[in-house]
């Protein structure tokens, strides 16, 4: 197979191995010691905290709040909302032994949060008052995957993921397309990254969502990366997790919640969409005035 004068196969050769021969020389990370996760080298977490640091700008502006929720999550958590388990039971780590024995409870290492932070907000919401709850919470996921790849899909990941509670399906479906156009902005006017945004399928909705949206990024073998999500869970959360709240009337409601994550998969994003044969490219600098063009 022909390579460039970089040590790189051609684009137009073989675009998988292009990507991951480019990702291990062009020193952004490298394999871990556990299959399928990764060490994110200096290079590489320097792009990862450019995009974190516009994407939590925006999040910030429009008034969620960062909060930390734990990585171990009991089990039990997960059999509380139906759909949720069975979508996420062939991807989960679980921990059955600690402490110098058999665990009663296992614990889940978290491949996402919907619901310790629902057992949560069912503890601080009570009163209309407290609504729209807006929290954030930056973190790593757990997801065993099959078919790892640097960047694009790994077993351990950083991302962001926001979850809010609202008095009705208006205000929750606003927030989820706030999100959506949030991610839009970072791909778009950051990474220069054409996307289009658009909803799921039912049978690619996010598991326990009522209704999911993403944004597709335009990558240059002609493929499209699922680059950041955004979902309405209706009232799904909320009943299995007691998330309610006492409206302006005295009677007893359940919440609308949302949930939306954009993850270090943008750095592959960036990679696909800018890099050639010659190696890595990067999008200029908002502040360096060169112009982006928006595809």
């Amino acid at each position: 197979m022909e390579r460039s004068t970089h040590g790189v196969t051609p684009q137009s050769e073989d675009f998988s191995s292009w990507y991951n021969e480019l990702v291990l020389k062009a020193q952004l990370a490298d394999r871990g010691a556990v299959r399928g996760t990764m060490v994110i080298r200096p290079y590489g977490y320097r792009i990862w905290e450019l995009l974190q640091a516009e994407l939590d700008g925006r999040i910030k502006d429009t008034g969620h709040d960062n909060a930390y929720f734990p990585l171990l999550i009991p089990e039990s958590y997960f059999h509380r909302e139906a759909e949720h388990v069975e979508g996420f039971s062939p991807e989960l780590a679980v921990v059955t032994y600690a402490g110098g024995k058999e665990l009663e409870d296992r614990l889940v290492v978290r491949p996402t949060s919907e619901t310790i932070i629902g057992e949560m907000m069912a503890k601080w919401v009570s009163s209309h008052r407290d609504l729209p709850l807006l929290l954030n919470q930056w973190a790593n996921i757990v997801r065993w995957e099959l078919r790892p790849r640097l960047f694009l899909r790994t077993t351990e990941f950083l991302w962001q993921e926001g979850h809010t509670a609202h008095i009705d399906a208006i205000d929750a479906m606003r927030e989820t397309m706030l999100a959506l156009e949030m991610y839009s902005q970072v791909a778009r006017d950051i990474a220069a990254m054409p996307v289009v945004e658009g909803e799921k399928t039912p049978g690619e909705r996010f598991a326990g969502a009522v209704r999911t949206f993403s944004i597709e990024g335009m990558m240059r073998d002609g493929k499209a990366l699922q680059a950041g999500t955004s979902h309405y869970m209706g009232t799904n959360f909320a009943k299995a997790f007691g998330i309610q709240y006492t409206n302006d009337e005295e009677r007893v409601e359940l919440c609308h919640t949302t949930s939306w994550g954009m993850s270090t998969r943008m750095i592959g994003g960036v990679i696909m969409t800018h890099g050639d044969d010659k190696g890595l490219v990067l999008p200029p600098s908002k502040h360096s005035g060169v112009p982006v063009t928006h595809v």
